[in-house]
């Protein structure tokens, strides 16, 4: 059986902790997408960890864990990262990489920060780590695939092509130094030796998995308004976040996605530029900021403070009919309680008319927040188990944000821990 893990936002909802519980049950857990340009936090008994490439189920020994074709694979970056769990404990992951996936390569991460320091205060606000040039080659199909690192001859002829190209833009648009195809042939000689124990035939390793019955956790990163054909365009990431790529991405059959479970947050936060409806400023999203995730809201990746809002209904109740959510679940919830009472966004208002539908770019810059206020519980509901003990105002709360999104809140995480999440039972 196949669940796949995703963001019904901007990212940052929380997706590390579901993978890392739900990891426990699962045989694989595959990255499908993205790169080190995002980051999932962790905590479990050997601490508090940032993962960026990693599949989010490293922390088990039961587990294999995948990248997939779909990855934007920064070799360096993952190899550092094995290093860095397990130079704190962690037993050395049981891992496979995709012989298909391609690979970051330096001129990817330069073109990144070139572009964004081109642009100034039109950049897109990159996490400059190379994903747009990279997927922008990739579909120009001057791309490395992780196969070609053991065709030595092919890969010299192709690195020669790239540096043709490349240093066009870099002499007469950048203005800065060039690349050297020798130079790149031996980085590329370093990489195949780093990555070569883990190179496998991963769409293959995933039907025999399937056949033999065994649990598989696809692990998204961001979320659907990050997505490039359905977010918020062209304030994007460059690969597809959504749950349907996850068959492309890992190389299964679409079919096989039984559960896809989307993950919101209980309040917004966003990293990075582009619309953000709901979003607040000053005192009340400095002080929503200090108080929320496991030691304030801060990018896992870049470090940067993350932009706060209140819940999005629209934004949300959008990204989990894109996503196809067969379960939502709600995290942070515990980060509320200081609240006497808290606004949610129900719908936006654009050009004097109110939609509950999210709409494309161009209107949504235009949109502000229609606002309900609901009241506060006003307690820490840290460490409860049971739904029902909740304090009346916080299941009000979940209630009413199911209601407005449509889709069932399945789970309801309250606290930073693997143990701090509360089933709700529908039957």
């Amino acid at each position: 059986m196949v669940k796949a893990v995703v963001g019904a936002n901007w990212g940052d909802e929380g997706k590390g902790k579901i993978t890392d519980m739900l990891a426990k049950e699962a045989d694989v857990v595959v990255r499908f997408q993205g790169g080190a340009n995002a980051g999932h936090t962790i905590v479990n008994d050997y601490g508090k960890f940032a993962l960026h490439t990693l599949p989010s189920g490293v922390f088990y020994r039961h587990t294999v864990n995948v990248i997939g074709n779909g990855v934007a694979l920064n070799i360096p970056i993952l190899i550092e990262e094995i290093k860095s769990i397990t130079d704190r404990g962690v037993p050395s992951p049981n891992m496979i990489v995709s012989d298909r996936a391609q690979i970051v390569m330096p001129y990817h991460i330069l073109f990144d920060q070139y572009e964004e320091e081109r642009l100034g205060g039109k950049s897109f606000g990159s996490t400059k780590s190379g994903i747009a040039p990279f997927y922008s080659d990739k579909y120009a199909k001057i791309g490395i695939q992780v196969s070609e690192l053991f065709e030595e001859t092919a890969l010299k002829e192709k690195l020669i092509r790239i540096c043709e190209t490349k240093n066009i833009l870099l002499e007469h648009l950048y203005h800065k130094p060039l690349l050297q195809p020798d130079e790149l042939f031996e980085t590329l000689k370093q990489y195949r030796e780093l990555i070569s124990p883990y190179v496998s035939d991963v769409s293959a390793y995933l039907e025999n998995a399937l056949k033999d019955g065994k649990q598989i956790l696809l692990e998204g990163q961001l979320g659907t308004l990050k997505d490039p054909d359905h977010g918020i365009y062209p304030m994007v990431t460059s690969s597809s976040t959504l749950a349907a790529f996850g068959a492309i991405g890992a190389g299964i059959p679409p079919y096989e996605i039984k559960k896809v479970i989307t993950v919101c947050k209980a309040y917004s936060s966003a990293v990075g530029a582009g619309a953000f409806v709901s979003e607040i400023f000053g005192e009340d999203a400095e002080e929503l900021r200090k108080r929320g995730g496991d030691g304030g809201e801060f990018g896992a990746t870049t470090g940067r403070p993350r932009r706060m809002g209140w819940f999005d209904c629209v934004a949300s109740k959008y990204g989990c009919r894109l996503q196809g959510a067969t379960d939502v679940v709600f995290t942070v919830l515990d980060v509320l309680g200081y609240l006497d009472e808290i606004p949610v966004c129900v719908g936006y208002e654009i050009d004097g008319k109110v939609t509950t539908d999210f709409p494309t770019t161009g209107k949504l810059e235009k949109a502000k927040p229609v606002l309900k206020k609901l009241a506060g519980w006003k307690s820490d509901i840290r460490g409860i188990r049971a739904y029902e003990e909740l304090p009346e105002n916080c299941r009000r709360y979940i209630e009413f944000v199911e209601e407005q999104i449509g889709y069932p809140i399945t789970m309801v995480s309250n606290g930073p821990g693997r143990e701090d999440i509360i089933y709700r039972d529908f039957k």
